[in-house]
């Protein structure tokens, strides 16, 4: 999964990237004005935005009724050194889709990323399942069958992403975008490795396969028995 931040203090921007990174494991990519981030969030290609309200050359509001006028629909949490009802609500009408105060708990803004990315996939759940595999989001773990899979986390991650668009055929270049930052083209050859080695642990004790390889598409979910009959 891949993540924006706009964010123009260095400091506060690196311990966002290595809390997004190291904790979440998610790709981030940085941005230090609302110009910059603006055009980097209108290409879509991420799971979330973190926007900061003062930015130079363009601030976070603008920046945000931006996003919101082009129909762009990734979900963007707000940084604020702001407080108060208004603006509460006036960042929640320019399409805000939560908000913290500075200054905040890295872990809170965590767990708020993560409950942003779920609910936008169309639920709340912190379990996935398809056919006896089962993958929590909040935990970080996966068992098929009820026994525990150890899996690195790049392998993880595919998985959950695969997992969160079930049947739906991702390309690699997809997978690459959502897994790595912006230098994800350094690592095209590694994808296929990944996909190996979890389809090897994935179907250790299963006869019954979980993902299928489309030549020149791109890999999908099993999601059904009959669909490997």
């Amino acid at each position: 999964m891949r993540i924006l931040v706009v964010e123009d203090d260095v400091r506060l921007g690196e311990n966002l990237v290595a809390s997004l990174r190291e904790g979440g494991g998610f790709a981030v990519d940085c941005a230090v004005d609302g110009i910059e981030g603006e055009a980097l969030a209108m290409q879509g290609c991420y799971d979330l935005v973190i926007l900061d309200l003062m930015l130079p050359l363009q601030d976070g509001r603008t920046t945000l009724r931006n996003l919101r006028r082009a129909k762009l629909a990734t979900p963007v949490l707000i940084l604020t050194a702001k407080d108060g009802k208004e603006s509460t609500v006036d960042l929640l009408n320019a399409g805000a889709d939560d908000y913290l105060n500075k200054p905040f708990d890295l872990g809170e803004l965590l767990a708020r990323v993560k409950a942003l990315i779920r609910r936008s996939r169309g639920g709340g759940s912190a379990i996935l399942r398809v056919l006896d595999v089962e993958l929590s989001t909040l935990e970080q773990t996966v068992h098929r069958a009820g026994k525990l899979i150890d899996l690195s986390p790049a392998e993880y991650h595919i998985l959950e992403y695969l997992m969160h668009r079930p049947r739906a055929v991702i390309s690699k270049r997809e997978l690459l975008q959502h897994l790595y930052d912006y230098n994800w083209h350094r690592h095209s050859n590694v994808i296929e490795v990944h996909i190996s080695n979890l389809r090897r642990k994935i179907n250790i004790d299963s006869s019954v396969p979980l993902i299928e390889t489309l030549r020149l598409r791109g890999y999908k979910l099993l999601t059904f028995k009959e669909d490997v009959a």
